[in-house]
């Protein structure tokens, strides 16, 4: 039976050998075969797992900002957040509409402490939140981000920092924040434009702004002996010129007060008149000027300083005739009538009488002696911005005893540096 038996078990076997061989498929393949698709399931098993892990660790939600002093509602600033985050490829941001699901009737919705925040994130079912805040303080904008770790319940990471006051560019503000927290590559030229500088006061701030450099003009005179002098006879001591002439000029300013939106200056105008007409009038004005406001509206006054030629006498008509001329021809006068001398002797029988003083007085006259003239300045004006240009444009009065005008100046400068608050 035994010797029976094992014939037996030989035949199987046998014909299993048969039927591997026919399938070209040994019992030892079969079985490393089956083996390493085993390994393989659970290779594929632990990716998928750890995969979900992973997937499960990027998740991110992004909480509604703080804001203060910007037209951005929370809402959009957080909005700009996420599609920041995106572009990291760091994490899977969580849709605002599947947050608004989860948490429409809740209070954590409007939070911004650490404690809120991480009962947010606990409701969301997200390990990591971010939220922060956007302030507008003057001329800058200050935004501050914190990454929470919701597991861990601590801020994993927070940053802060100080931008020019761009409300346009906030998205890219916050952009460059989180790859500087995420250790990313960061365009260091767009930063230092849209960075606010501290110790310095920057070039669009009015109260530091310096509009050194040259003028150019004109001025027309008005109803006034000033007029008649520059209409009168050059053989009566007029300029017999259009009363009107262009000026052109240097302007030196120095700031002695100084605010971001307020000025109090000391200019000093070098300027020379009438070249078009043949004249060389010069000046110099002294002039304490006042800007402000964010449209750098200007005010300034002051004296001014050049020279004129003065003579005494009076006027005939439209005839001036200086005291010199007068008291000649008056002398002339006196001595062609014979009553006032003796016919035999030629004594003085009348004695000469000089015209009086009273009926002398100072005029302009270009024959006239050289002396100082003052005028008093007064102007009103804005300056324009164009970039790093400024373009002062300046209406003023001048005028003194003999008359004045009106004129207006244009001028133009670049701002090449900036002026440290504290010098």
């Amino acid at each position: 039976m035994i010797i029976e038996t094992n014939s037996m078990k030989q035949n199987q076997l046998n014909t299993l050998n048969i039927a591997f061989d026919r399938m070209n498929v040994s019992p030892i393949h079969t079985l490393k075969l089956t083996i390493m698709k085993t390994k393989l399931m659970y290779l594929i098993l632990a990716c998928v797992l750890l995969m979900s892990n992973t997937i499960e660790a990027q998740t991110i939600a992004v909480a509604d900002f703080s804001t203060q002093g910007i037209h951005a509602t929370p809402s959009i600033v957080a909005k700009l957040t996420r599609l920041e985050l995106i572009k990291l490829n760091k994490y899977v941001v969580m849709d605002e509409a599947d947050m608004f699901e989860i948490v429409q009737n809740s209070s954590t919705t409007e939070c911004y402490g650490k404690n809120c925040l991480i009962a947010l994130g606990e409701e969301l079912k997200v390990p990591l939140i971010l939220s922060g805040s956007v302030e507008g303080i003057g001329n800058k904008l200050i935004v501050t981000l914190k990454l929470i770790d919701v597991k861990e319940k601590a801020i994993k990471m927070s940053k802060s920092l100080e931008f020019v006051h761009q409300e346009a560019e906030l998205q890219r503000m916050i952009g460059i924040m989180l790859k500087e927290m995420h250790d990313m590559d960061v365009d260091q030229d767009i930063k230092k434009q849209l960075m606010y500088q501290n110790e310095m006061i920057i070039s669009n701030n009015v109260g530091k702004l310096n509009n050194s450099g040259p003028r150019m003009g004109f001025a027309f005179l008005h109803e006034s002996e000033l007029y008649d002098f520059y209409r009168r006879k050059e053989s009566q001591g007029g300029l017999d010129l259009f009363p009107a002439m262009t000026n052109i000029g240097y302007q030196f300013e120095g700031q002695y007060i100084g605010t971001e939106n307020f000025s109090a200056l000391a200019e000093f105008i070098v300027n020379i008149g009438g070249m078009e007409q043949g004249q060389f009038q010069p000046s110099f004005a002294i002039l304490n000027g006042f800007r402000f406001g964010s449209q750098g509206w200007e005010f300034a006054f002051g004296p001014s300083f050049g020279f004129k030629r003065i003579s005494s006498g009076y006027f005939e008509g439209d005839n001036y005739i200086t005291e010199n001329d007068a008291h000649t021809a008056n002398y002339a006068a006196y001595l062609s009538n014979p009553s006032n001398f003796d016919p035999v002797t030629g004594a003085t029988v009348i004695p000469y009488t000089q015209l009086p003083k009273s009926m002398f007085s100072d005029h302009l006259d270009k024959r006239g002696d050289l002396i100082i003239s003052t005028n008093w300045i007064v102007g009103l004006g804005r300056t324009f911005k164009a970039g790093a240009l400024n373009i002062p444009v300046n209406m003023y009065y001048s005028y003194n005893r003999f008359g004045g005008g009106i004129g207006a100046s244009v001028g133009f400068n670049v701002n090449n540096s900036k002026t440290n608050i504290n010098r």
